[in-house]
């Protein structure tokens, strides 16, 4: 049964990785300043540097973008994997043994090494059919790529390679690495007989099948010689690593430009997933011998950031009867996306490939260029059942366009759409509207399994608007003062007294943003804490958008370019922020002072004064410290 990872595990994985080490692995990093590193942001395209990292607190933030977080956050976001996914993961990098919640379980360690046993054979087999490419017995499939306009640096670039014809020369590679049969036979490579196992790809062209970190986990192979007897193609079966609804080919080469780019563009076969790729559309993935379902949606909203911000799917089809069906099974997924969906159909019945071998890269481009929304491309497909001529045609062509039409989530266009379908069926304006609207009411009823909101007739209590935090004014002296307060505390919270910890706590700070974050520190707790559970729990505390701001604060260089000026600067800037409150507190007592009589109140009076005195003097102590 799986379970929630402990947390105290999370923090120590989160303390025993080294996020510079990490981030090192995606993003060239040059020092800037004590203790932090800059890059270009592997989130956004930028030509400057804007992506920082402090490694002494855990942190990484883009002043570009606002990309931040944690090594966790970071790899989470590169390799679009789930929390827990990346967890383990890093604690397997760095040896940590993970602890469930209630008795849960991850994966255990005899799976783990079982999983990573399938994935070395993987790697060896598809290190051995890229070299096998190259021989001579490989001339049928060094044919095949060169009719298609795939050169060598085409192929390694996508990992393309050779079986050889025979029963066992895959099979005595990896027993020569050490493998077992029996370890051979869970990862789909193989076929079994009443000899034992062999081959399961002799004679083909095979490309490599990876997911989302770029681990081979499965192949596919094309057949190249007429006396095969087996499929056009052939894939690697369901195997522990390999669920060919889970997967998308290319995904792997694909996923950071359909990160920066929001695009994601569905092709049909490998050879067309190249030939996208080498004409300009890096977005380019493929299902792999399945439909585009749940599973594949799943990935692609993690890909696009399916939030409400943008974004589209754009599906090809070829445009006979076999494409149409598809393009409308796509269509019974859209709802389901946020991002706009599209189809793209080359009439001609050429897939990318075709396109770029006939017509050279512009002509797949201007296919990906062509795309119309999916449900245009439903509702036509659509009236093209019933015989628009008669009235008894057009009212029934209605009847099932207008759900489509009512199914558009930007209401701005679906007007447009009502109007374009009221053309294409040549019937009133005003009939077409009334139903799509018919369509739009039933669409918006709650369903009868619904629970009734807020009790019996009456709408359920509105919840109150989340604190919206303006960016505070780095012109304004008071608040670039707590800005700078605010990144010494997080970022070198060793260097303060427990007498400067107390008067921090005291402190008052204006800006909203400012005030949420003083209260997320005192809210966390400094006690035991390494540097990176210190911001990671300040993150926590603070409401989600400000989350961003709080990276933002941990990975700012401070302006010191040794140990000894960085002491100098912390102390110097705390100090400061102290003169500032004890400023505002000697104008709140002289405020008191002035509203005072001091005939009725004299021991009032002199209180008050003895305060200020006391006041002046502790800001003359900060100012000779």
């Amino acid at each position: 049964m799986a379970g929630l990872i402990k947390r105290e595990d999370i923090d120590e994985v989160r303390n025993r990785t080294d996020i510079k080490e990490v981030i090192d692995g995606y993003v060239t990093l040059k020092s800037a300043g004590v203790g932090s590193w800059k890059g270009l942001c592997p989130f956004h395209d930028e030509r400057s540097p804007s992506f920082h990292v402090r490694p002494q607190v855990g942190s990484f933030h883009c002043f570009g973008c606002g990309e931040s977080g944690d090594v966790i956050a970071f790899l989470q976001k590169m390799n679009h994997g789930t929390f827990s996914e990346t967890v383990e993961q890093l604690a397997g990098r760095v040896g940590i043994e993970l602890h469930y919640e209630d008795g849960g379980t991850g994966p255990r360690r005899e799976e783990t090494g079982r999983r990573q046993r399938l994935l070395d054979a993987h790697k060896i087999s598809e290190e051995f059919f890229r070299e096998q490419l190259t021989t001579p017995g490989a001339a049928a499939g060094q044919k095949f790529l060169s009719e298609r306009d795939f050169d060598a640096e085409a192929a390694a670039h996508f990992g393309v390679g050779y079986a050889p014809q025979g029963w066992d020369a895959l099979l005595k590679h990896l027993r020569g690495r050490g493998f077992q049969d029996e370890e051979l036979k869970l990862t789909g490579i193989f076929s079994e007989g009443n000899r034992g196992i062999y081959d399961r790809f002799r004679g083909r062209l095979i490309w490599p099948i990876r997911d989302l970190t770029g681990a081979t986990i499965g192949f596919g192979a094309r057949k190249l010689y007429e006396d095969d007897q087996g499929p056009k193609y052939l894939n690697t079966p369901e195997t522990q690593l390999y669920k060919k609804s889970q997967v998308l080919y290319g995904v792997d080469l694909a996923k950071k430009e359909i990160t920066k780019t929001r695009q994601l563009v569905v092709v049909e076969g490998y050879t067309d997933v190249m030939a996208c790729h080498l004409s300009g559309i890096g977005t380019a993935v493929a299902t792999c011998g399945t439909a585009f379902g749940t599973d594949h949606i799943k990935i692609a909203r993690r890909l696009l950031r399916d939030d409400g911000s943008g974004g589209e799917v754009v599906f090809t089809f070829d445009g006979d009867a076999a494409g149409q069906k598809a393009a409308l099974r796509a269509f019974e997924e859209d709802q389901k996306f946020i991002a706009q969906t599209y189809v793209a159909v080359e009439p001609t019945g050429a897939d990318p490939c075709d396109l770029r071998q006939k017509r050279g890269p512009e002509a797949v481009r201007e296919l990906i260029d062509s795309k119309r929304p999916l449900f245009e491309f439903a509702i036509k497909a659509g009236l093209k059942n019933y015989n628009l001529n008669t009235v008894e045609g057009r009212v029934q062509a209605l009847r099932v366009s207008a759900p489509i039409v009512a199914e558009i989530r930007d209401s701005a266009i679906r007007p447009a759409y009502a109007r374009e379908l009221a053309g294409w069926l040549g019937m009133d304006m005003e009939d077409v509207n009334r139903a799509v609207g018919a369509s739009v009411r039933r669409n918006r009823m709650p369903k009868a399994e619904e629970p009734v909101r807020g009790g019996a007739g009456h709408a359920a209590p509105e919840q109150p608007a989340a604190p919206v935090y303006s960016r505070p004014d780095p012109r304004d002296p008071v608040s670039r003062m707590e800005r700078e307060a605010l990144e010494v505390v997080l970022q070198q919270p060793a260097q303060l007294t427990p007498e400067q910890w107390q008067a921090f706590y005291d402190a008052r700070f204006m800006a909203p943003a400012h005030a949420a974050v003083h209260d997320a520190v005192r809210a966390a707790g400094m006690a035991g804490a390494t540097p990176s559970q210190w911001v990671e729990a300040i993150r926590q505390e603070v409401p989600e958008p400000l989350r961003s701001f709080v990276s933002e604060l941990a990975v700012t260089p401070l302006p010191a370019s040794t140990s000894e000026a960085l002491l100098r600067y912390c102390n110097d800037i705390i100090n400061r922020l102290f003169e500032l409150q004890i400023t505002h507190l000697k104008a709140e007592k002289m405020g008191e002072l002035q509203r005072m009589d001091p005939a009725g109140d004299p021991e009032g009076f002199q209180r008050i004064n003895r305060e200020l005195l006391e006041l002046e003097l502790r800001r003359r102590a900060l100012r000779q410290d």
